[in-house]
């Protein structure tokens, strides 16, 4: 109320957003294991992912083929999608990410259907996560492993303690 108005001139000169905007949904391809959890999870049911069973020849001689799931088709229709997030949420390979993009008006409600390749190109425009705050208490799991280094290297030095001892006892008998 203390200050002019200012008309953001937006096709000339891009907004500023926040870090994290959530704008559209990036794919990356590489860590999909087509699990499905977020085609479930979704309530728009706005995520179509259609995949194939493939086999595996053995990683070593005499061992078993394995068979694994390649993805055929990840598609998000953004025209039904609702942007609640779920769907990176339940994803437990970090396969969907949100990305800052927001340009991508279609004159056509089908177009607004984006298959991989595109999802793809978001991926790319993802910021890096946002740095750890230093003042932060330390990760359970990290404290419990150092906790458990710390009393295996005691026990190790209080074991060459004791052996160092015993030698010299020896080497004065």
């Amino acid at each position: 109320m203390t200050r002019k108005t200012v008309t953001a001139q937006y096709p000339d000169v891009q907004p500023e957003l926040p870090p994290r905007t959530r704008g559209v949904i990036g794919l990356f391809e590489e860590n999909c294991t087509v699990c499905m959890l977020c085609a479930r999870e979704c309530p728009d049911w706005c995520i179509y992912i259609d995949s194939h069973k493939e086999t595996v020849p053995p990683a070593a001689p005499g061992g078993r083929e394995r068979s694994r799931n390649v993805l055929d088709r990840f598609a998000i229709d953004f025209s039904l999608c609702m942007y609640c997030g779920i769907c990176i949420e339940v994803c437990p390979f970090d396969a969907l990410f949100w990305s800052p993009e927001f340009e991508y008006a279609e004159t056509d409600i089908h177009e607004l259907t984006h298959e991989r390749d595109k999802l793809r190109e978001w991926m790319w425009t993802v910021p890096e996560p946002p740095a750890l705050d230093p003042h932060a208490e330390e990760p359970k799991e990290i404290a419990a492993a150092r906790k458990a280094a710390e009393k295996a290297a005691a026990q190790a030095a209080a074991e060459a303690e004791a052996a160092a001892q015993a030698e010299a006892q020896e080497d004065q008998q």
